[in-house]
């Protein structure tokens, strides 16, 4: 999850933007049953967006007040202390908690977080496939609020000064890292290939975009050993081997790799849109010169995984239609709109991908629009903690030379066969 900071100015236009919408809402009379102070749950808020954009909810809810509680930056930290305070029933104390998207499945399969009705948000005025991330088994578990997709970025200039298009296949962007890098200094291509989540993310696009999956649709039949993904993983493996993808990205995570990018050091990154936003800005030392596309797969554009973040409602909350009605606020356009303008984290509403203004200030949103709507969610499963742990230690044994691709391939079927079926 990553959120981006943001001073106050401009929240008095928010607050008087939602002030219609807010006060529709409203019902005259006493305390109302489900209503309440509540506390929203988040991984650590980088940029201080979030707390200026509750501010806007608490001036018109006096009664239903909302706390924000910032937990630690990691993804895995955040998870296990959602986790801790959701297994306490009706003595923990988090009423909405922001989610990876991929951990709605497995919240709702355990029965921590409520279904929620469908009528009460504009899913209808999302983009289409972020609304998949939220549902389980068929019911909506929670409500998307921040979307996301990989994207290639790369050195304009570079490319440029070379004559060469931005990369559309695996064997351009591998001919660019590997004879036009060295001639600039650079190192051709990274990832976040550290073992963690991250390293899941960059396998799980690789074998996507050489049409194969890791487990079928309901999570329940693994379908890894393939032919797709012996060619996906063996696309990391192979740059790793060559050079073109530096060692050094072995040890990459987001923030790793950004600041590579940043730093003038590769030629091509793989990283989520705020990287871009990053590069481009003040700060960096190849502003200017920066490039966003699709990322690569084998025969043209690849597929990327469908990051991002879903609002869910804690099973155990004593304020359920309060919170519904946070989320609401915080999904409405208005507030959309400062997600992305004020926090440069894509939102989930389609309308904004296509405003001029918005274009014109962010111009990657629409390669970014085109990503997010051929993006592919993580393996759905009640058990994706221990399906991202196998894929992280069996692939990165592989990109360490440890295992041949082939018993890479075959190990990921057998050990996800057995988290599987457990």
């Amino acid at each position: 999850m990553r959120w981006a900071r943001a001073a106050g100015r401009g929240l008095l236009v928010l607050t008087v933007l939602l002030a219609g919408y807010v006060s529709a809402g409203a019902r005259a009379g006493g305390p109302d049953i489900g209503r309440g102070p509540l506390t929203l749950a988040t991984a650590g808020d980088l940029t201080g967006y979030l707390g200026p954009l509750l501010a806007g909810w608490n001036r018109t809810h006096p009664s239903e007040r909302v706390t924000l509680v910032e937990l630690p930056d990691s993804a895995d930290e955040t998870r296990a202390q959602m986790e801790t305070d959701l297994r306490a029933g009706a003595d923990g104390r988090y009423d909405i908690l922001n989610i990876d998207v991929d951990w709605t499945s497995q919240f709702a399969a355990a029965g921590w977080i409520r279904p929620l009705p469908r009528d009460h948000f504009a899913l209808d005025s999302f983009l289409p496939p972020v609304v998949d991330t939220a549902t389980y088994e068929g019911r909506l578990y929670a409500v998307p609020y921040v979307t996301n997709a990989g994207l290639l970025l790369y050195r304009k200039d570079v490319l440029a000064a070379e004559g060469v298009p931005a990369p559309r296949t695996w064997a351009e962007l591998e001919r660019a890292a590997r004879t036009i890098a060295p001639k600039y200094g650079l190192d051709g291509y990274a990832g976040q290939l550290l073992a963690y989540e991250g390293l899941t993310v960059n396998v799980t696009e690789a074998v996507y975009s050489a049409g194969g999956t890791v487990l079928d649709d309901d999570g329940r039949r693994v379908t890894v050993d393939s032919a797709a993904a012996r060619e996906g993983i063996g696309f990391l493996v192979r740059g790793l081997r060559e050079g073109w993808i530096p060692k050094e990205a072995l040890t990459y995570s987001e923030e790793e790799s950004k600041r590579a990018f940043e730093e003038g050091r590769l030629l091509f990154l793989r990283n989520w849109p705020y990287a871009y936003v990053a590069a481009d800005g003040a700060g960096s030392a190849v502003a200017g010169d920066v490039g966003a596309v699709r990322l690569p797969g084998p025969d043209g554009p690849g597929t990327s995984v469908l990051g991002g973040s879903n609002l869910a409602v804690s099973a155990h909350t004593a304020h359920p239609e309060s919170a519904q009605r946070l989320i609401a606020y915080l999904t409405s356009e208005p507030a959309q709109r400062q997600v992305l303008t004020r926090g440069a984290l894509p939102p989930v509403r389609a309308d904004l991908y296509r405003d001029p203004v918005l274009i014109r200030r962010f111009p990657h949103l629409p390669v970014l629009r085109g990503a997010v709507l051929s993006a592919a969610p993580r393996p759905k499963s009640p058990r994706y903690d221990q399906v991202s742990l196998v894929v992280q230690a069996v692939v990165h044994d592989a990109l360490t030379g440890r295992r041949t691709t082939g018993e890479a391939v075959r190990s990921l079927a057998a050990e996800l066969a057995a988290v599987t079926e457990r």
